[in-house]
């Protein structure tokens, strides 16, 4: 079944890599859709794929690079979108 979830990640996840480590990970578990940074200082990801694809990416994503501190990690369900790949902006 296929999934969609929408992630914010807070901490310090701008300027160390993030999006880059984001796409990496969505590649490694094909996962579609995108992330990017956002005006408070947060990333914004949205990812789809097999539920069990989809939870194993949550988890790496939880961690980030090495050089990121993660202080929260918000995460909803949302509609499916049918993207076709994964996107950095």
């Amino acid at each position: 079944m296929i999934k969609n979830v929408r992630i914010t990640v807070r901490g310090r996840v701008q300027n160390v890599g993030f999006r880059y480590f984001t796409f990496k990970t969505a590649n490694t578990f094909n996962i579609k859709g995108l992330v990017k940074n956002e005006m408070d200082g947060s990333v914004y990801i949205e990812a789809e794929g097999e539920e069990p694809d989809v939870d194993l990416f949550i988890e790496h994503i939880k961690q980030g690079p090495s050089w990121a501190i993660i202080r929260e990690t918000e995460i909803s369900s949302a509609p499916v979108m049918n993207y076709t790949g994964f996107i950095v902006k």
